[in-house]
C-alpha cells in the first residue's frame, strides 16, 4: 500500500462519515460550517397564507385602524390649505402663475385634487376594509354571547374582585329564588345554575362599541358616495326672469366624477320679487334685516305652481337638490339708442356685481348688433359702469353710502368699436375688454363720461346715440347643490356619537350569588362580583343588590346561651355575622372594609382575576373563565 503524499487530493469522506464528524461538532462547531442551516424544529415558515393572515390581523387591529384615522386626517389638511381644482379652477390657476416652481411639484403629488388623489383614496379604502374586518367577527361573537346565557359561578368567588358573604336561616333554595327575581328586577339576564345564579349586565356597552364602528362606515361610505355624485351650480336672476334645472342655465356649475346630466332633479322656478331691508341708524347701520327672495316653482314638465319664499339658512328642498339664496344686488334697465336715433337696447336689465357691504357695483353695458355710427358703419358699443345704490353728492367718497336704493346714481364711459366677443374666446359679461375698443371723446378732447340718475339721458358725442338711465331692477344669486347620502352621514354622525357615549360609560359586569348549607345546616350565602375593567361602582352595586337580598334572607338569631366564638354554630362569630353587621342598601359592603363574612376583601385579599394564580381546584369547568376578561377585549 502507498503511502500518500501533500500534493494528492484527500478521498472525500462518505455521507455517512460526514454526517457523523458534523454531530460530533456539536452547537459551537455548527456554527462554524458552511453548510446550510436545516430549518430549526417548531418555527415553521409562514408562508404565504400565513402572511396574508399576519397582514389581516395587522389591518384589523385597533392600532392601525387609529393608525388609518390619523392618516386620514393628515392627508385631508392639504385639501384645505391648498386650492382644489374641483371647488374653485380659477383660484388654481392664480396659484400656478404665482408658484411656477411649486406648483409642477404639487401636480406630481396631486394636492390640487387632494380627495381623488390616489394616496387619499388608499388610505380611505384601507380604513374601510380595517373596519369591515373588526366588525363582522365582533358582531358574530357579540350574538353568540346573546344567545347564550351568562356563566355559571366560579368555584372560588372570594377570587373576585367585589365579594361578600353572611349567613342565614333561609332555606337555599329560597335564597336562590329571591336572588334570581331581584337581579331580574334590576335589568340583569339571570338564570340558576346548579347552587348558584349568575347574572350579567352590560350588554348595551358592546352595542355601543359596534354601533360606533358601523355609524363610521356609514359615514366613510355617505361621504364617498357625496363627493362622486355631488353637483354645485351658481345662477344669477333678475326680478322676473326664471329658471330652469339644466346645464346650459347655470353660470358656474362643479360635479363629482361621477355625476350625470340625468341626476339634476326636474325643477324650474321664478323670481317673483327680491326684499332686502337694513338698519338705518345705529352702530349696525346697513346692516340686513330682511334677505328674502319670494319664488314661483314647479317640480316635473307638467307640475303645479307653487309659491314660497327663500331666505337665508332656509332653502327650498326638492329632492336631493337644494335651492339656497348666496347674493343681491342691482342691475340697472338701460335702453340704447344709435346715430340713427333707432334704439338697439331696449329696456334691458343689466346686472352689476357688488364691490363692498354698501353694494357699490360696477359692470359692464355690451351692445354686439345693430348698432350704427353717424357714418352709417356698424360697430359695438361698451361701456364701463359703476353704480351707487346711495350717492352721497359731490365731494363725497366715491361709492354707495348705503345698500337701500335712497339716491341712486349710474356712472358711466362709454367706448366703441370691437368688443371681441366674436373671437372665439370667453370673457366676463361684467367686464370690458377694451384691447379693441376707443373712447368716446368730448369737446375738449377727453373721455366722455356721465352721472346719471332715473330717467335721464347722456348723449354720445358727435351724435352717436344716446344712453338712457330708465330705472333699477334687483337681482339675486342662488346656488343650487345636490349632495346625496347627506342624511345617511348625519345618522351616522349622530349614532358615532350615541355609540361612543355607550362604550365609553356603560360597563359590562357579572354577578354571582351561591347559596348552599354550611356543616351546621345553616346557610351560606356568598356574592361576588366582577366588571370587564376595574371601576368602583361594581363592589357598590353588589352592596346594594347584598343589602336588598338580605333583607329577604337575614342572619338567623341569636341564641344567648350560644358557645363561644370559635363555634361553627355561634351566629355571633367570625364566620356569621349578627344582623347589626349584615350588609343593607344604605350600608352596602366595599371591598375597602377589612375582610369579614359580612364584607367583601379588600383588593389586597381579592385580587384581579389577571393577577389571580390558579387555583388547582377550580377544575377544568369551562364556566370558570367568567372571572377572567370576557373575549375580545383587547380586539378592536
Amino acid at each position: 500500500m502507498s503511502k500518500s503524499t501533500a500534493s494528492d487530493p484527500a478521498p472525500a469522506p462518505s455521507p455517512d462519515r460526514a454526517a457523523a464528524e458534523e454531530h460530533d461538532l456539536g452547537a459551537a462547531g455548527s456554527q462554524l460550517s458552511t453548510a446550510p442551516k436545516e430549518e430549526l424544529p417548531g418555527l415553521p415558515s409562514l408562508g404565504v397564507v400565513g402572511w396574508v393572515r399576519w397582514f389581516w390581523r395587522q389591518l384589523t387591529s385597533m392600532r392601525v385602524a387609529l393608525l388609518l384615522l390619523l392618516l386620514l386626517s393628515l392627508a385631508a389638511i392639504p385639501g384645505s390649505l391648498i386650492p382644489q381644482t374641483g371647488i374653485d379652477a380659477t383660484k388654481v390657476a392664480a396659484f400656478r402663475k404665482e408658484h411656477t416652481a411649486l406648483a409642477p411639484v404639487y401636480d406630481k403629488l396631486g394636492l390640487f385634487h387632494v380627495y381623488s388623489s390616489v394616496w387619499f383614496s388608499a388610505i380611505y379604502i384601507l380604513l374601510f376594509v380595517s373596519l369591515i374586518g373588526c366588525i363582522v367577527p365582533r358582531t358574530w361573537q357579540f350574538v353568540g354571547q346573546l344567545r347564550g346565557r351568562p356563566p355559571a359561578a366560579p368555584k372560588r368567588l372570594t377570587r373576585l374582585p367585589a365579594y361578600t358573604t353572611w349567613r342565614t336561616a333561609a332555606e337555599p333554595e329560597e335564597v336562590r329564588a329571591a336572588a334570581l327575581a331581584l337581579l331580574r328586577k334590576r335589568r340583569f339576564r339571570a338564570h340558576a345554575t346548579g347552587d348558584a345564579v349568575a347574572a350579567e349586565k352590560g350588554y348595551l356597552r358592546e352595542v355601543g362599541n359596534l354601533a360606533f364602528h358601523v355609524a363610521l362606515i356609514v359615514m366613510l361610505v355617505a361621504f364617498a358616495w357625496g363627493q362622486l355624485y355631488k353637483s354645485e351650480g351658481d345662477k344669477l336672476i333678475v326680478e322676473g326672469d326664471g329658471f330652469t334645472n339644466t346645464l346650459t342655465q347655470y353660470d358656474d356649475f362643479k360635479s363629482g366624477s361621477l355625476f350625470s346630466q340625468d341626476d339634476l332633479e326636474p325643477f324650474s322656478f321664478t323670481l317673483k320679487d327680491f326684499q332686502g331691508t337694513y338698519e338705518l341708524t345705529g352702530p349696525n347701520r346697513g346692516t340686513p334685516r330682511t334677505f328674502q327672495a319670494k319664488i314661483v316653482y314647479s317640480v316635473g314638465a307638467y307640475g303645479r305652481d307653487k309659491a314660497t319664499t327663500i331666505k337665508v339658512n332656509e332653502p327650498l328642498e326638492i329632492g336631493d337638490s337644494k335651492v339656497y339664496l348666496v347674493s343681491h344686488g342691482y342691475a340697472p334697465v338701460m335702453t340704447v339708442r344709435d346715430a340713427r336715433g333707432e334704439i338697439v337696447m331696449n329696456h334691458q336689465a343689466v346686472p352689476m356685481l357688488p364691490l363692498d357691504g354698501n353694494v357699490t357695483s360696477s359692470g359692464a353695458i355690451k351692445v354686439m348688433d345693430g348698432y350704427r355710427n353717424a357714418a352709417g358703419g356698424t360697430e359695438q358699443i361698451g361701456v364701463k359702469a359703476f353704480f351707487y345704490p346711495t350717492y352721497g353728492g359731490v365731494g363725497t367718497e366715491a361709492g354707495s353710502q348705503f345698500p337701500a336704493l335712497l339716491n341712486p346714481l349710474l356712472n358711466l364711459e362709454p367706448y366703441h368699436g370691437d368688443l371681441g366677443v366674436n373671437s372665439g374666446l370667453p370673457q366676463s359679461v361684467y367686464q370690458l375688454d377694451k384691447s379693441h375698443l376707443k373712447g368716446f371723446k368730448d369737446a375738449d378732447g377727453k373721455q366722455a363720461r356721465a352721472n346719471l340718475k332715473p330717467g335721464e339721458t347722456m348723449k354720445l358725442p358727435n351724435g352717436e346715440g344716446s344712453i338712457t338711465f330708465e330705472g333699477v331692477q334687483e337681482w339675486a344669486g342662488f346656488q343650487v347643490t345636490r349632495q346625496p347620502a347627506s342624511g345617511w352621514a348625519l345618522a351616522g354622525a349622530l349614532t358615532a356619537i350615541l355609540g361612543l357615549a355607550g362604550s365609553l360609560f356603560i360597563q359590562r359586569r357579572r354577578v354571582w350569588v351561591r347559596a348552599v348549607r354550611g356543616e351546621d345546616g345553616v346557610t351560606v350565602v356568598e356574592m361576588g362580583g366582577l366588571g370587564r375593567s376595574e371601576s368602583a361602582k361594581v363592589p357598590e352595586e353588589l352592596g346594594d343588590l347584598a343589602g336588598r337580598l338580605w333583607s329577604q334572607a337575614p342572619a338567623p338569631d341569636t341564641p344567648d346561651d350560644a358557645d363561644g366564638p370559635g363555634d361553627p354554630g355561634d351566629s355571633s362569630g367570625p364566620d356569621a355575622p349578627s344582623a347589626e353587621q349584615a350588609p343593607t342598601a344604605e350600608q352596602a359592603p366595599s371591598t375597602e372594609q377589612a375582610p369579614s363574612t359580612a364584607q367583601a376583601p379588600s383588593t389586597e385579599h381579592a385580587p384581579s382575576t389577571e393577577d389571580a394564580p390558579s387555583d388547582p381546584d377550580r377544575g377544568d369547568d369551562p364556566h370558570d373563565s367568567a372571572v377572567v376578561p370576557a373575549e375580545g377585549a383587547e380586539q378592536q
